[in-house]
């Protein structure tokens, strides 16, 4: 059975690498291991060793603690797990430079979802 913290550090792991635009081969190489132990790192099957959480933590250019960010509030209320689509999306969006486009994405982004929960 997996720890809960790792499963947490795995997924924060995926996002990252998904918000990145990386593979998991991509990660595994600057890591000097096999996709294979990214993709359990990242289920949660095997715990990421401190070491291997500072490399990958400057592959993706974020700092360490960011791994663990929201596990203290994962009871209280759980975040959606993030899909591949949402990930580009995200990633696509980081990469507009001008924040009034931004905002107006992120408005329009929320008035579509309130619609949704409304309509459901």
């Amino acid at each position: 059975m997996s720890h809960p913290v790792d499963v947490h550090v795995g997924k924060k792991l995926k996002e990252f690498r998904l918000l990145r635009g990386m593979t998991q081969t991509e990660v595994a190489e600057g890591l000097g291991i096999s996709f294979q132990q990214v993709q359990k790192y990242e289920l949660g099957r095997n715990r990421i060793s401190a070491s291997k959480l500072f490399e990958v933590s400057r592959i993706l250019a974020i700092e360490p603690a960011e791994f663990f960010a929201g596990f203290d509030q994962i009871t209280a209320s759980p975040l959606p797990p993030v899909d591949d689509e949402s990930a580009k999306i995200a990633s696509m969006v980081a990469r507009i430079s001008d924040t009034r486009v931004r905002a107006q994405i992120r408005s329009f982004i929320d008035s579509l979802s309130t619609t949704d929960r409304k309509a459901g």
